[in-house]
């Protein structure tokens, strides 16, 4: 995907700008007659899928949006909606003219909003997860010792989309043996055949082939540890040679203007582990949390963050990592779940290098949701807790087998992913299930 980096021709932008898709799409069909670079052809055949996948991702008319906001935010009416409108805080995109508003929308008020926190509809799994957290978070620092959990889940996924071919193949995430998690174990599958990755590919999965009709299921258990650590500032080495330190096209790119971030962030601190934690200190303080499109919509999450100082986790932890490698700190991803005994939902966050500590976690939008808490927020700058499932320790890597055609998510893994011999599968349905999330006792 590193074709995303080269810029669209720009009567192509200007049509997508005031919103007129069909003229856009004309264009570039008009664009791939002619003998072009092979990153700018790419680019361009790519862009014809990104338009049909930023379009799904605004269903709402000015009228439905509306009756969205009303659904889900107690007592709320047009005025409110007007007024957030002039002010900014309501994602659209014009489609023929007209606003079309984006899926999660109304969610994306409360975050930027605080106060419309206490009017949104109560989700009670999302309430005893945060209690669950937050009660743990305070134990830890009070001198509690770290635990270990053994967890069992379930993740499924049932296609949608209207498809002709008669083969099906599907991808879904899988625990890996790493860092804070061990004893990985499958317990039953959906199909008899199948190819379950390594634990070293960076992106571990377990590998169906079927039909539509079939429902793709892969149950497993693991055993997680809250990582917490003690760090020394002044203990800390120099970092020599080491991975995890180069850019990355398309997103982990060294701009100028995140050079230049970086270097007002970090200032004239030598100590690798507190210019992570000033890094870390600016994210967690300056953006806030946003939910955003599918990845693949993006030509650079990590500028994105920088210039609207929003994003939902992953964009957070793409930026951390982004600008610790600037600075010199080798900075890699993290990713699969958050999942407690009441819910599971997929979540990113980074790790980041310190020696001679080693590898050490950081959860930027989690220390974020503690603005005004300073010992919770930094709590998740080199500690994290057990409340997840790891598939993924490396971001825009391949599956095994390898995909032949784009995914859904080209950078990350959380929920599946599926194809037919000829195309990919967008349309699909997918459940996590927590069937038993138990503390060890020693």
């Amino acid at each position: 995907m590193e074709f995303m980096n080269v810029k669209l021709p720009e009567e192509i932008v200007r049509e997508e700008y005031l919103g007129n898709f069909d003229q856009a799409n004309h264009l570039i069909e008009r664009w791939l007659e002619r003998r072009l670079p092979n990153d700018l052809r790419m680019r361009l055949i790519f862009e014809k899928e990104r338009v049909k996948r930023l379009l799904k991702n605004y269903p709402y008319n000015e009228e439905t949006a509306i009756n969205k906001a009303r659904e889900l935010i107690d007592n709320f009416t047009n005025e409110e909606f007007y007024t957030l409108l002039d002010k900014g805080f309501l994602d659209y995109i014009m489609v023929d003219g007209k606003r079309m508003y984006e899926e999660r929308f109304v969610q994306n008020i409360t975050y930027a909003i605080p106060d419309y926190q206490k009017r949104m509809k109560k989700d009670k799994s999302r309430e005893e997860s945060r209690n669950l957290n937050d009660n743990r978070l305070r134990e830890l620092l009070n001198g509690d010792k770290p635990k270990e959990y053994k967890v069992r889940a379930k993740i499924s996924l049932k296609i949608v989309e209207d498809i002709e071919e008669e083969k099906v193949k599907v991808w879904l995430p899988f625990p890996k043996e790493e860092f804070q998690q061990k004893d990985v174990k499958l317990v039953s599958a959906s199909h008899e055949k199948y190819f379950l990755a390594s634990s070293d590919i960076p992106q571990r999965t377990i590998y169906f082939e079927g039909k539509k009709e079939n429902e793709y299921f892969v149950e497993f258990e693991y055993v997680i540890k809250e990582w917490v650590n003690t760090v020394v500032p002044a203990n800390t080495e120099e970092i020599n040679n080491y991975d995890f330190l180069s850019e990355e096209p398309p997103h982990i790119i060294f701009t100028p203007y995140l050079k230049k971030l970086a270097k007002e962030i970090v200032g004239d601190e030598k100590n690798p582990y507190l210019k992570a934690k000033k890094i870390y200190d600016w994210i967690t303080l300056n953006v806030n949390y946003s939910y955003v499109h599918p990845y693949a919509l993006y030509e650079n999450i990590p500028e994105f963050v920088a210039c609207n100082l929003k994003g939902d986790c992953g964009f957070q932890a793409l930026l951390f990592i982004t600008l610790c490698r600037v600075v010199g700190i080798p900075a890699r991803w993290q990713s699969g779940w958050y999942i407690t005994p009441f819910l599971a939902s997929p979540h990113d966050w980074a790790l980041f290098f310190i020696p001679p500590y080693g590898w050490l976690p950081a959860d930027l939008s989690f220390g974020g949701r503690y603005k005004n808490n300073q010992e919770l927020r930094e709590f998740y700058f080199g500690n994290l807790d057990a409340f997840r499932m790891v598939a993924n320790s490396d971001f825009m890597k391949d599956f095994a087998p390898k995909k032949v055609f784009w995914r859904n998510d080209p950078y990350d893994n959380q929920v599946g992913e599926a194809e037919t011999e000829y195309k990919n599968i967008y349309d699909f349905k997918y459940e996590i299930q927590v069937l038993d999330f138990k503390e060890i006792r020693r």
